[in-house]
């Protein structure tokens, strides 16, 4: 049975989609939310030990490189489930706007300006999880703050390639006109 497409957001009064010529799935939204978390989740114990490491006795933490990478795995595993949710929703919320996406075939194109937007509204969402989460395992505000600020830079570069190479990927894009679907079918994951 072919895959069907689904609305943008389930619930009473959801919108249908904005974007008449393709429908995303809510697996291609799973599927995106997990790359993403396999590659922030990395990039944040690694940024997280190399901090705490060298940057936090400046302020005041003292930790052994075994409590360093402790830390650095507890903000990174606790990560994975707060953002696994925040950019699955962030993904949806995305699909809910037509902006600057564009039919190609079957599948969809997105243009760099709306790859570039969704950049920085996730890595503002996402950067203050990461904050918040050092300071709690941290409890040294400076250290949390390093370790969001230094994110930004590195995320939002990795962030922005993630979208491009998912621009490309025709998993879970439907065409709205696809043979053997009618408007009205609702949409399976």
């Amino acid at each position: 049975m072919p895959e069907v497409t689904e609305p943008p957001v389930s619930g009473p009064g959801t919108l249908p989609s904005t974007n008449p010529n393709h429908l995303v799935t809510r697996r291609r939204s799973l599927a995106k939310a997990i790359s993403w978390r396999i590659v922030g989740s990395l990039d944040t114990l690694l940024l997280s030990f190399l901090l705490i490491t060298y940057l936090g006795p400046v302020f005041g933490l003292d930790h052994s490189t075994g409590e360093a990478m402790g830390t650095a795995s507890l903000i990174a595993v606790t990560e994975v489930i707060t953002k696994m949710v925040l950019y699955y929703y962030h993904e949806r919320f995305w699909e809910t706007r037509n902006w600057g996406t564009s039919a190609a075939g079957t599948g969809r194109r997105e243009s760099y300006s709306r790859t570039t937007t969704k950049t920085a509204t996730w890595r503002i969402v996402a950067s203050l999880d990461t904050t918040l989460l050092a300071w709690l395992f941290t409890g040294s505000v400076a250290t949390a703050l390093s370790i969001g600020g230094l994110e930004v830079v590195t995320k939002l570069v990795l962030y922005f390639f993630h979208e491009r190479i998912w621009a490309n990927v025709a998993y879970g894009v439907v065409s709205s006109d696809a043979p053997g679907r009618s408007s009205g079918e609702p949409v399976e994951a």
